[in-house]
Order: C-alpha cells, then sequence, then structure tokens
C-alpha cells in the first residue's frame, strides 16, 4: 500500500541521508586538512637562504612572456638604446660621405656597403679609416665607437644631434676650445674615453671587463648589451623559478626573487638608480640591484668645482648627488613617482606631475608664481629645478628641487633660477632678491640654509667654524650636505671641531660616518684605538675603507701589538678596489705606497714602473720612482734622467695651467733636486705669486735662497729677507722665518770673520 511504503522509505532515507551525510562531512573535512597542509607545505618550502645571492642572469626573453606591458613600454626608450650595434635601424647620423672639420682635423663619416665607417685622426696623428662596431645613446645625442684588435672600445667626440640633424664635437670640459694633440689621455683614442672602464659599465647588463695587466688588453662581455631588465631587476633566474613552480605564495624568503624595489623604504630604489645616475667611484665588484649602495661606491660629495656652494649642479654629477639634498627625498620620494621606470617618461606632463602632491590651487597659481600661466615662470620645474647643459647639448635639470635664492646669488655669487630668464641689465639679482620678498615676505622656507657654511669652509675661514657645527647639528640638514661639512671641517684644528667629527663618526648614516673619518684628526696615539680602529668593524665597506687609509697615515710601529686584523681586512678590501682599475695609473701608485708603507720597496717601485708603463704622460710617477731609486746605490743616472723626464713635463703642464702655482712649485722643487737652483728659484718665486697666501710655497723658497746663499750667492741673502718677511706676514706663531735668519746671519757673520782674518793676514 502506498501509505504504508512510503513510511519506510522515508525514515530509510532519512537514515541513508544522515549517515551519508556524515561521511559527506568527513570526506571534506579531510579534503580541507589535506588542502590546508598543502598550502601549509606550500608556504613553508622556501628556496634556500643564498638562493638570490647565486641567481644568474637569463636575459630579457625570459621576462617577456608575463610582462608584455612592461617590455613594450620599455622598446625604444633610452636604456634599450643605450648600446647598440651599429646598423641601419641604430645608426642615426649621417654617414653619406659627411664631413666635419674642426680645428684642422678633417673627419669623414661614410658606408661601406651595410658597415658604417669613419676617417679620422689617430694616436699617431694621422688619418685612418675606422669601422663603427656600436652607437651609444640616441637622445639627446648620439654617439659612435670603434673596436680595436687589443679589445679597447673607443668613444669618437664626433657626435650626432638628432635635433639639428648635424654632427658636433663633444670636448673634454677643461678643454673647449683646444685641439686634443693625439698622444692626450682625451683624444678620442686615450684612456679617458675608453668605453671599457669609463662607461660600459652603465650602458649594458651584466658587464664584465675583463682587463688583463699583463697584456693591457680588454676582453669585456656582457649579457645584454644595453640596460636591461635585469640591471634594475637584479638577475632573474630565481624570479622565473618561482614563478615556473606554480605555487599559490612567492617564496616567503625571497618574495618575487628579484630586488625589492617598491617596498615602502625608498632606499633600495634609490640605490639601484644611483649606480649609474651618480657621480661615484666603484670600491667594490659585482653590485647587484637591492643591495645598500654604499657598501659598492664612494659617492661625491658637494666638492668645489662639482658643484655651487648652494649645492646646485655645476659639473657633470648627474642626479643622485642633488636629489639627496631635497626635501623630496627627506619625505621618501622615489624615482619611479616621477618617472615611468620602464619607458622613462615622466607620468605626467608640465605642471601635472608636480600636482600629484602639490595642490595645483596652492601652488599652480599666478598668486604662488607670480607669472602668467602658460608661460615659462609659471612652469615648476623652470624655477626649482633649473636645466644646465652637459656635452654641448644635453639639458639636465637639478634634482635638489629647490627654493629660488637670488640672495644667496647676491652674497655668494651662486646662480639662481630667476636670472635664467631675466636677463636684462636692470634684472639683476639683487632685482630678482627684492621682487622674492615683495611676493613671499623675508622668511624663506629653507632657512637657515647650508648655502653659507660649505662656502665659508671652502676659503678656509675660521670664524666659518661655528656656522658649520651649527649647520652639522641641524636636524634637517640632509646627510650628504653633512658629510661635505664634515670634510670641511676637518681644516680647522680646533676642540670644538674635533668634537663634532668623533660626534659625527656615530652618525647613523654611512655617508656621514664615512666623511666624519676622513676628517677626523689624528692628533695623539690613543686616538687610534679609541677612534678609528672600531671603525674598522663598521658593517658599511666605505666607511671601513675609510678607516683604514687615515690608519695608513701611521708607521707600523704605531701599532706596537701588530697590524690588528680588521686593520689587514680592510686593506684587502683597499687593494681589491684598486685592482678593479688595473688599466689607470692612480691604482698602481696606491698600490706603490701601500707596498712601501709594509717595507716592501721592490714590489713599490715595480708598481710605479707599472704605472709609468701604462699612463707615461703622467706628472708625479717619475719623481715617486726617482726618490725611491735615489736611496739605493748605483741608480744615479736612472734618478737623473727620471728627474729630467719630469722636469719636462711639468713645463708641459706649466703651459697647459698657466694660473696654478702647485705645477710651478713642482718644477721648482725638481730643478732643486737637478742641482738648477736659479731655476728652481725662478719656478718657485713664480708659484708664491701665482698663490701669495700659500705658506709652503714661501718656506720652500726660503730654503732655496738659504742654499743659494750658504754656496756663496751674495745677492741670495737680500732676496731671503723679503721671502722671511712674507712667511711672518702669513704666520707669525711658526719659527721656521726666524731660525732660517738666524742660520743666514750666522753664515754672513762666519764670512766676515774669515774676510777680516784673510784681509789681516795679507796685510
Amino acid at each position: 500500500m502506498p501509505g504504508q511504503f512510503s513510511v519506510p522509505i522515508s525514515t530509510f532515507t532519512r537514515r541513508f541521508l544522515r549517515r551519508g551525510m556524515a561521511w559527506w562531512w568527513v570526506i571534506a573535512l579531510v579534503a580541507v586538512a589535506g588542502g590546508t597542509l598543502v598550502v601549509f607545505a606550500d608556504w613553508f618550502q622556501a628556496a634556500p637562504q643564498d638562493a638570490l645571492a647565486n641567481a644568474t642572469f637569463v636575459g630579457r626573453e625570459s621576462c617577456i612572456e608575463c610582462h608584455q606591458a612592461e617590455h613594450q613600454s620599455f622598446m625604444g626608450s633610452h636604456h634599450d638604446r643605450s648600446m647598440e650595434l651599429a646598423t641601419d635601424e641604430s645608426v642615426e647620423g649621417d654617414f653619406n660621405d659627411a664631413v666635419f672639420e674642426r680645428l684642422g682635423v678633417t673627419t669623414r663619416f661614410f658606408r661601406r656597403g651595410k658597415e658604417f665607417w669613419v676617417n679620422t685622426e689617430g694616436a699617431d696623428g694621422k688619418n685612418h679609416d675606422y669601422q663603427i662596431k656600436y652607437t651609444f645613446g640616441v637622445d639627446p645625442l648620439q654617439q659612435y665607437m670603434v673596436e680595436f684588435p687589443d679589445g679597447r672600445v673607443q668613444v669618437l667626440r664626433e657626435s650626432w644631434d638628432p635635433h639639428k640633424k648635424r654632427w658636433f664635437y663633444v670636448p673634454p670640459p677643461d678643454a673647449p676650445d683646444v685641439r686634443l694633440p693625439p698622444d692626450d689621455p682625451t683624444h678620442w683614442t686615450g684612456l679617458a674615453q675608453n668605453w671599457n672602464t669609463t662607461c660600459a659599465e652603465c650602458h649594458s647588463t651584466n658587464l664584465k671587463k675583463n682587463y688583463d695587466l699583463a697584456t693591457n688588453t680588454y676582453d669585456t662581455t656582457f649579457s645584454e648589451i644595453d640596460v636591461s631588465c635585469e640591471a634594475c631587476h637584479g638577475p632573474g633566474s630565481l624570479h622565473v623559478e618561482l614563478a615556473n613552480s606554480r605555487s599559490l605564495f612567492w617564496d616567503r624568503r625571497h618574495g618575487y626573487g628579484l630586488a625589492r624595489l617598491k617596498s615602502a623604504d625608498a632606499t633600495p630604489q634609490l640605490d639601484t638608480c644611483a649606480q649609474c645616475h651618480s657621480r661615484r667611484a666603484e670600491i667594490h665588484p659585482n653590485f647587484r640591484p637591492g643591495q645598500p649602495f654604499l657598501d659598492y661606491f664612494s659617492p661625491s660629495l658637494l666638492h668645489e668645482g662639482l658643484y655651487h656652494a648652494d649645492g646646485q649642479i655645476l659639473d657633470e654629477v648627474f642626479e643622485h648627488g642633488s636629489f639627496l639634498q631635497s626635501r623630496m627625498h627627506r619625505e621618501g620620494i622615489r624615482c619611479s613617482d616621477c618617472h615611468d621606470p620602464h619607458s622613462l617618461e615622466l607620468k605626467f606632463e608640465g605642471n601635472a606631475l608636480c600636482a600629484q602632491c602639490h595642490v595645483p590651487a596652492k601652488y599652480d597659481t599666478p598668486a604662488h608664481h607670480h607669472h602668467v600661466v602658460g608661460t615659462p615662470g609659471a612652469s615648476c620645474v623652470e624655477c626649482h629645478m633649473p636645466e644646465s647643459y652637459y656635452m654641448v647639448v644635453d639639458p639636465r635639470r637639478d634634482h635638489s628641487i629647490r627654493v629660488p635664492r637670488p640672495d644667496l646669488a647676491v652674497e655668494l655669487g651662486t646662480p639662481n633660477a630667476c636670472n635664467r630668464c631675466h636677463t636684462k641689465a636692470e634684472e639683476s639679482a639683487e632685482w630678482a632678491a627684492a621682487k622674492v620678498v615683495e611676493w613671499y615676505g623675508t622668511k624663506r622656507p629653507d632657512d637657515p640654509h647650508w648655502a653659507h657654511a660649505i662656502a665659508g669652509g671652502r676659503k678656509t675661514d675660521p670664524s666659518s667654524v661655528p656656522t658649520i657645527i651649527e649647520t652639522i647639528e641641524r636636524h634637517n640638514t640632509p646627510a650628504i650636505v653633512r658629510a661635505t661639512l664634515c670634510e670641511l671641517l676637518g681644516q680647522f684644528a680646533t676642540p670644538e671641531a674635533e668634537k663634532t667629527l668623533v660626534e659625527c663618526m656615530a652618525a647613523p648614516e654611512a655617508i656621514v660616518r664615512q666623511a666624519a673619518v676622513t676628517a677626523v684628526p689624528i692628533t695623539e696615539p690613543e686616538h687610534v684605538n679609541s677612534r678609528l680602529l672600531v671603525m674598522l668593524d663598521d658593517p658599511v665597506r666605505t666607511v671601513r675603507i675609510a678607516a683604514a687609509l687615515r690608519l695608513l697615515e701611521l708607521p707600523p710601529r704605531a701599532f706596537p701589538k701588530g697590524i690588528p686584523a680588521a686593520l689587514r681586512a680592510a686593506i684587502e678590501e683597499f687593494k681589491q678596489q684598486l685592482h678593479m682599475t688595473d688599466e689607470r695609473a692612480a691604482s698602481h701608485i696606491q698600490l706603490s705606497q701601500l707596498a712601501m708603507w709594509s717595507g716592501n720597496v721592490p714590489l713599490a717601485i715595480k708598481e710605479l714602473d707599472t704605472a709609468m708603463r701604462l699612463e707615461s704622460y703622467l706628472t708625479g710617477t717619475r719623481s715617486e720612482l726617482a726618490h725611491l731609486l735615489s736611496a739605493m746605490p748605483g741608480n744615479e743616472d736612472r734618478v737623473r734622467k727620471l728627474r729630467e723626464e719630469e722636469a719636462e713635463l711639468l713645463k708641459r703642464d706649466v703651459g697647459l695651467l698657466p694660473q696654478s702655482g702647485d705645477v710651478r712649485y713642482r718644477l721648482g722643487m725638481v730643478h732643486y733636486l737637478l742641482d738648477d737652483l736659479n731655476e728652481s728659484e725662478k719656478r718657485l718665486s713664480e708659484a708664491c705669486e701665482l698663490e701669495p697666501q700659500n705658506f709652503m710655497f714661501w718656506l720652500d723658497l726660503a730654503y732655496l735662497q738659504q742654499e743659494q746663499y750658504n754656496r756663496g750667492e751674495e745677492g741670495a741673502f737680500d732676496r731671503a729677507l723679503v721671502t722671511l718677511k712674507k712667511l711672518k706676514e702669513l704666520d707669525r706663531d711658526r719659527d721656521d722665518a726666524d731660525r732660517i735668519l738666524r742660520e743666514l746671519v750666522q753664515v754672513r757673520t762666519e764670512r766676515e770673520k774669515k774676510s777680516a782674518a784673510d784681509a789681516s793676514k795679507d796685510e
């Protein structure tokens, strides 16, 4: 019966379902637990701790599959075209028998089939045909490179302007209107224009210079010819491995397996860009993005000749040193906030770029900039990031992003943004400064400014010491400025200066510690232990090397218990730095000094010989070598020959640097060692005229004139009196002048007595 049957079936069904649901719950729980275990296993499974350090370069082709948009943006960018093989697609210049002439040098650009060639002056002073192998950059100029059989790649100074469609010449900054002799290091065939050692590391990816000192040749390699993905993100093998592992998570130890350029801390990104966008010296090989910049590079501070006293760019210093001065840096802004990191284009045009942070209603208005909208004066960058031109046609903006200060231009002679546009006679810096006060009042947002401290330090003005110290101690003074001021403070031997430098050796910023170590005085033996030895354990390599260099000022006997292990280790780090530039004479001169410090005279001589072989045109090397050889019998002829060659080189430099007192001083000292006292006096006198405040110049001139008098030249006595008077005027506390005068008078008295005795004998 349906009614009777229905009840049992319903009961059975309910029981089955209850029992079935229980099993399903079990199955579900097991599945969830199993999945959780898999997830946890996936999470806890990680690449070894050293996996990122051991990552290798895999090339951009490994990136394109997943990063199409970034690749498309990168294609055609300045990084993409930083260096290319010379082909119809890459060459922008006119090679259709184009001729360029300058100061008697004729250069012709032509084709041989698909190849690009140039006929120009070579290292022997004669014209030759050279094949163009590579292009260098694309905008605002393109340069061209020639490869030689010894592996050298040399950059032509004749360059192409893609905007004006013309050939032009890029001179060295210190010789803009000079025809460079073929043997000059700045000639296009010289060391200063050598791609392998000067340019390569910033224009290619994973560059290995591979210089061989024994043969003076290069076997330079790169994984990619241009600035590709891994130049900024680091070697990509671990990233590719992790991406292909199909994990639910990225690696818990290494993240994406690349440099963390998007972290909350802007430093890794800034350090990565700084490897090329800074004026710096390389101190350790194989920098990889994400690593501490100061472990691999030593950046230039705001030195005279590189920056103006207020920190504005002067020489070709690129962007990093300027940006470190800015408030933007202090607020955590990074390069990619303004620049697309793949196309390198600005993220927004015009004032919209700054409007990301600075409210347009307040700043992009005549009430703020006091100029007609749409004119250059209304542009944020024209006032806050003025341009300077380098390499003739390359405009670069000052990334210190500063407030225009025409008042500092009045006081210190620094440039100011206002007078870049306002150039009429009545629109002086004073006029601009008055306008700023009229518009904004007397208080400047960046006051008190560090310019006065730097300017005073550069003049070695003792009255500037309190200002320098106060600026260093000010909480908002940028670290690069404090570091610069530490170096300047080292010129002043006052207790206050010394105290400040000692305090700065414990600064949180490595760049400040390095500068303080470089500048702190070594006045007592205990300073070796209490100040500098402890800095050999600094976590940052640049600081350790700086401490080692200071300790090398002391003789080995200053360490009665032997050379500390930490100092030996830091010296080895410094040697490694020097061997990175084995092709430069300067490295071998410093290696020679290290050898002398440790008492290894034969090695010191060998290093100086190497320096002369590499750069025979340099002055100083022969004098140093002659000094070492003169202490060893049997070298008299070679010593004299070295000094005669040094004198000829210094005469050359006198012609090149007519206002340099130092060159004349060194020439005078070489002539003294050659026993040509009259020529020595002439050159030392010229040095004193050019640098009348240089006490050492006058002192050595006095010693020379004393020697002339001792040898019987009577007129030297009166000339010495004039020199000694100048010495007393320069420093009344030193007794050098009094001592020399006593010795001169004693010699004269003895001569007078002898003369009187001889006269009496004759009678």
